[in-house]
């Protein structure tokens, strides 16, 4: 039926060769010898009776035939890949690849992981960091981890974390310059992270600092920034309890104030609802929620701790 279509293993090596115009770098990616994707590139040459590279000393130039059939293979090597993955999913053999927030990733996933990891040593996990909420390609992508109110259409969302926001800042900087009550802020700089709904105004709001500029102050893309340049001086980060716990425990960032007002937005955990799960995606999915709900119970905890000292003297 399909006599005159050539081997795969000649396509492949002719697409990577085209694409990279190196059969070095050919090889590399197709792990492979050098030779061996010379060689598959010669007999499918000989095979369409085409030559589709011109062999300079140090380089590959497509001919003609070679520009022209390119976007071809590609399409069709596409399409295969495609259709394998909606009959059969992806391979058992593949890393279960995990999409996270940034700061989510560093401060609260990064130090959790290596233990799901020793519980499963015959499991290989990828964690891809994003800044911003791209959309979500499933074909890259197993779980997602995103910040917002819970609702993401063609996902099962899974809440990992419940928020509460509170200024934070360098240890020494209340020192320098007092910060004896929320309506001191307006004196500082305040750091702001993009893509957040509920920030300072409300904050602001619930301490009651009428005299403070809700909307002045540095304007940034992720919460380990603002956290950086508030553990240098450089300003006050208002700080999410799941982020921030980290920085205070080890002394780089305090609370001078113990309000910490609870909102909506919180972490969650995404897995999309018409993809062919990964075979590992439920049990990661499963671990995480343990985690999460153990992280929930001690910063209620430390909550309550909080609050205690609050009566005997904390500043409000």
């Amino acid at each position: 039926m399909h006599s005159d279509l050539p081997p795969l293993t000649w396509l492949r090596a002719f697409e990577a060769a085209a694409r990279t115009l190196s059969f070095t770098n050919a090889a590399s990616e197709l792990y492979v010898t050098q030779a061996a994707v010379s060689k598959h590139v010669k007999s499918l040459e000989l095979h369409l009776r085409q030559p589709l590279f011109i062999r300079h000393p140090r380089s590959l130039q497509l001919t003609k035939s070679g520009e022209a059939y390119l976007p071809k293979v590609q399409d069709a090597l596409e399409r295969l890949a495609i259709g394998t993955r909606e009959v059969f999913g992806r391979r058992q053999t593949e890393a279960l690849t995990l999409r996270c927030a940034v700061s989510f990733a560093a401060a609260w996933l990064a130090p959790r992981l290596p233990e799901y990891l020793d519980l499963n040593p015959g499991i290989s996990i990828r964690v891809i960091s994003s800044v911003w909420s791209d959309p979500f390609d499933k074909d890259a992508f197993d779980l997602d981890i995103q910040y917002g109110t819970g609702d993401w259409l063609g996902f099962t969302s899974h809440r990992l974390t419940h928020e509460t926001i509170t200024p934070l800042c360098a240890p020494d900087l209340a020192a320098r310059l007092p910060l004896l009550n929320p309506q001191d802020l307006r004196h500082h700089r305040l750091l702001h992270v993009l893509g957040y709904q509920e920030g300072w105004g409300i904050w602001l709001s619930a301490a009651g600092a009428r005299l403070v500029d809700p909307g002045q102050g540095l304007q940034l893309d992720n919460s380990l920034t603002a956290f950086e340049i508030a553990a240098q001086g450089g300003g006050v980060a208002l700080g999410r309890s799941s982020l921030a716990q980290r920085d205070l425990a080890n002394g780089r960032l305090v609370a001078p104030f113990a309000l910490a007002v609870p909102i909506e937005e919180a972490f969650h955990l995404l897995q999309p609802e018409a993809a062919k799960g990964h075979p590992d995606a439920a049990g990661f999915v499963q671990w995480i929620m343990s985690r999460a709900r153990q992280a929930d119970q001690r910063l209620v905890v430390s909550a309550a701790a909080a609050a205690s000292g609050s009566e005997t003297g904390g500043r409000a």
